[in-house]
């Protein structure tokens, strides 16, 4: 039979898919000989079979007791009992940290009369009534999912009444009419009385965190994060320990070095009398960890010899929580901690330094996915700014956009109006993660630097300014006041989350350098890859910048994107629609000369890297005049009357015409535009080459699905290179691109007359699942929703169909032409686990946009060292 319960004394850290992270990791510091609490951990397996038949597997109950008398043995206490009654907290804990993001209750086992017990026990009534009334507002909201701000605008009534402002000014007679106001609000809501017995609260506690897993805000993390093919959360029963009984009690958060940085400091933030969530939920803005020192030095010193142990063991940066009972220091949590991009390399480079870890420690640590935080743009240091108000800088980085104060308005702005926003809120809570994935970045005017919104905002990437005690925010009326000035919905601030200030309107932005230890870590990886990486460019710009972050050539320029230029694009027109040989070349005659340069430009930069061209590929109705001003235009530049021009542009559209005339179709029945890109590439390319250019052109045909097509298309490459073969002194390859799923069925075919495939994913990725992905976007959410799918089939090679196409692809190519170069150009590309896939096919290349190239370069060192 299995085990469904363990004590902390009987596990480890290696049992996270069991116990979950947090479960497994209390069993770890047990076992170091740490200050923990006991308790127990009920498996994710346990989760998995309550969530998927409604109740619980033989023999939990009797593991459940078991392990309750055992804890309340080690305590000398017994949950209910009236003269010396047991409190737990009952905690959720998945085997991915999911910060916030599942339920927690605390003071679980307080009733009428056991809290009297307690008092006995203590003495400190108003501590008996504070943990009182926080647990019946917890089991509330949590189990019968009562309003928080319910129960919020009971303790307000509460300190306006009496003249206070903090709830630390309420003393036990206060407390003790909120306990019984808020039991009158559980009774209203629920129409039930508020449970006595401690034993059914536990059954309805740990049912609550249970069912947490599948709560919205939950579900949308983990799509955010693409976690997927987990059973579900542990549940942590612990004993309790008290922050809030007095001042010499207290609780914190810290992790062991800095998030947001990377520098090696302790770092976090405390509360004095007060739980863990008043930190983490910023109900009250807490004071820095190192003033700690002056308020508790020798739990300080504990603290940090704590801090020493847990990094030398786990070898990473922890995220610690503790609780401080009347002097007595307790651990309740160690997890690796989330971080900044910026502060991941740091660590990194740094625990490499310290002897901690490898370099191949290093880079497999490095969350590769995150890396683009660090490509985002910051604000220009010669910018002329006006700050407005100053926060706590709680997620490095800067965001632009329109104030929004609720997280639903934050989403629908984004995702229906594309306007960027900042989510203007009090608080963060998990509730809001929809609106913070959506939003650039998050100001709140409470919390700290360890809050919801800072660990959050510090896992997405975005930015965050945290604690702006400066701003008053009035969510009803959506309205933000600092001082005299008013900030409506709409307005537009700047955050910069690495210094903390709030500026009023848009702010200039500079982008991103490679430095210092980044830079060192690029080349760790660089030493160990195996896969080159190319970058997608089609402008002189593009691919500089590509070069500038390492790119290893052009693996896709897309020949189209050059012409809807404002200078060529009635050439391009006037070519379409001339019903004549003659008219086309007319029009192709003016293109030739601004090809030309194009290719130039790039292949100057691109110097000793090769480029892959595609010849055009969309179908022509794309270049075609979309307002009746744009047609009455072409209709007087090409000689024609607009109502000529609408009946040929008509006859240019097709049904389908993704599946219809386009790419190398279009170069074979017009070949006249294929033969002019070819001219200009080798004319560009002997000019470059005169100049001591090294130069390595590709030619890539686009959408091949037959031999006979390959050959028509490279024979017409060959015709234009014989005319300038005696100039011509470098090497140039002529290949395709692998797109349609016939083309990998007949690879071997293909292969005999190409000098390398690219697969374009885009493609074959909506041709192998008959997704269009203009449209997919109409029933896509509903298919995440319902798990019919688990992730956008388009975000990532799909490994059980389109991969085995890629496979067979490159196994076929091969067996005809053993050195045969095969490379991805879609987007998927630059995708961590897409790169790992192309390693473990034998892929050369990818080439993605210029700003992953930096991300590409660590995921492929990763995907070498983990093959």
């Amino acid at each position: 039979m299995n085990k469904h319960v363990y004590s902390f004394l009987q596990g480890n850290k290696d049992m996270k898919d069991l116990l979950g992270g947090k479960g497994a990791n209390l069993a770890e510091m047990t076992h170091l000989g740490l200050p923990v609490p006991p308790g127990f951990t009920i498996t994710t397996e346990v989760c998995g079979a309550y969530l998927a038949n409604g109740d619980y597997p033989a023999g939990y109950h009797e593991e459940v007791e078991a392990n309750l008398k055992q804890l309340e043995e080690a305590i000398g206490k017994k949950l209910g009992d009236a003269k010396n009654p047991l409190l737990v907290s009952v905690r959720s804990g998945a085997k991915v940290s999911m910060p916030g993001m599942m339920d927690t209750i605390l003071n679980l086992g307080l009733n009428d009369e056991t809290v009297v017990g307690l008092l006995e026990k203590t003495g400190n009534e108003r501590f008996c009534y504070d943990a009182y009334r926080r647990f019946v507002n917890m089991f509330g909201n949590v189990v019968f999912d009562i309003s928080h701000e319910l129960f919020e605008d009971a303790i307000d009534e509460v300190k306006r009444a009496k003249g206070v402002k903090d709830d630390t000014q309420l003393d036990a007679a206060d407390l003790k009419k909120l306990v019984q106001s808020f039991k009158s609000i559980f009774h209203k809501e629920t129409g039930k009385d508020f449970p006595e017995d401690p034993r059914e609260q536990m059954k309805y506690a740990i049912e609550a965190v249970f069912n947490s897993w599948n709560s919205s805000r939950a579900n949308t993390y983990r799509k955010l994060n693409n976690i997927s093919g987990l059973l579900g959360t542990a549940v942590n029963v612990q004993a309790m320990v008290f922050g809030n009984m007095g001042n010499t009690s207290g609780t914190g958060v810290a992790f062991t070095r800095n998030p947001s940085t990377g520098e090696k400091e302790f770092y976090g933030e405390f509360l004095m009398n007060a739980q863990g969530e008043d930190v983490v939920a910023g109900i009250r803005t807490p004071q820095k960890l190192v003033q700690l020192h002056e308020v508790m030095p020798e739990v300080f010193a504990q603290l940090d010899r704590v801090r020493e142990t847990l990094e030398n063991h786990y070898r990473d940066m922890q995220d610690i929580e503790f609780t401080i009972q009347e002097g007595k220091l307790f651990m309740l949590q160690t997890r690796s901690g989330k971080r900044t991009a910026k502060a991941a390399i740091k660590i990194a480079v740094d625990m490499v330094e310290e002897n901690l870890i490898s370099k191949n420690d290093a880079l497999l640590r490095i969350d590769s996915g995150s890396m683009k935080q660090l490509l985002h743009p910051d604000i220009d240091p010669k910018a002329s700014k006006n700050v407005v108000a100053k926060g706590l800088p709680a997620s490095p980085g800067a965001a632009s956009g329109k104030i929004v104060f609720t997280a639903d308005d934050a989403e629908n702005w984004a995702f229906e109006r594309d306007e960027k926003v900042i989510l203007v809120r009090k608080e963060t809570s998990p509730e809001d993660i929809h609106g913070m994935h959506a939003a650039q970045g998050i100001l709140t005017s409470t919390g700290g630097m360890t809050s919801h919104a800072a660990v959050v905002c510090r896992g997405m990437g975005k930015c965050c300014v945290a604690g702006c005690a400066d701003i008053v925010v009035d969510a009803k009326n959506k309205v933000m006041k600092i001082g005299d000035l008013e900030f409506h919905e709409g307005d537009v601030i700047t955050l910069n989350g690495s210094t903390g200030e709030v500026i009023m309107g848009a702010v200039g932005m500079i982008q991103p350098e490679l430095t210092g230890e980044f830079e060192t870590v690029l080349q760790w990886a660089d030493s160990v890859r195996k896969l080159k990486v190319r970058t997608n460019a089609d402008t002189p710009k593009d691919a500089r910048t590509a070069r500038d972050f390492g790119a290893e050539g052009i693996g896709l320029c897309r020949t189209e994107h050059m012409f809807f230029e404002e200078d060529r694009i009635g050439a391009v027109r006037q070519m379409i629609l001339s019903k004549t040989l003659e008219g086309r070349e007319l029009a192709l005659a003016k293109l030739l000369p601004m090809q030309r340069q194009d290719f130039v430009g790039i292949f100057e930069v691109m110097d000793g890297y090769p480029v892959t061209v595609r010849l055009l590929d969309p179908p022509l109705h794309e270049f075609l005049p979309k307002t009746h001003e744009q047609v009455v235009e072409l209709a007087g530049v090409i000689g024609v009357t607009p109502e000529e021009l609408e009946k040929t542009a008509d006859n240019l559209h097709e049904v389908n015409p993704m599946l219809g005339h386009r790419g190398t179709r279009l170069g074979i029945t017009f070949p006249e535009i294929y033969e002019m890109q070819v001219q200009a590439i080798f004319e560009a390319a002997i000019d470059v080459a005169a100049r001591g250019i090294v130069v390595m052109p590709e030619i890539e045909l686009p959408f091949i699905s037959d031999r006979k097509e390959l050959e028509v298309g490279k024979a017409m490459v060959e015709k234009i290179a014989d005319k300038y073969r005696k100039q011509i002194t470098f090497e140039y390859k002529v290949g395709t691109m692998i797109e349609l799923p016939r083309a990998c069925f007949v690879a071997d075919e293909l292969a005999e007359l190409a000098d390398f495939f690219s697969f374009g994913t885009n493609d074959l990725t909506q041709m192998t699942w008959g997704y269009s992905r203009d449209d997919i976007g109409k029933f896509l959410n509903y298919y995440l929703e319902h798990k019919i799918l688990e992730r956008d089939p388009m975000e990532a090679i799909d490994q059980k169909a389109v991969g085995k196409l890629m496979d067979m692809t490159v196994k076929l190519g091969r067996s005809t032409k053993h050195d045969l170069d095969v490379g991805i150009c879609g987007e998927q590309g630059g995708e961590p686990s897409s790169i790992a896939f192309c390693h473990k096919i034998g892929l050369n290349y990818v080439s993605l946009s210029p700003y992953r190239i930096p991300i590409a370069r660590i995921a492929a060192a990763q995907a070498a060292l983990m093959a």
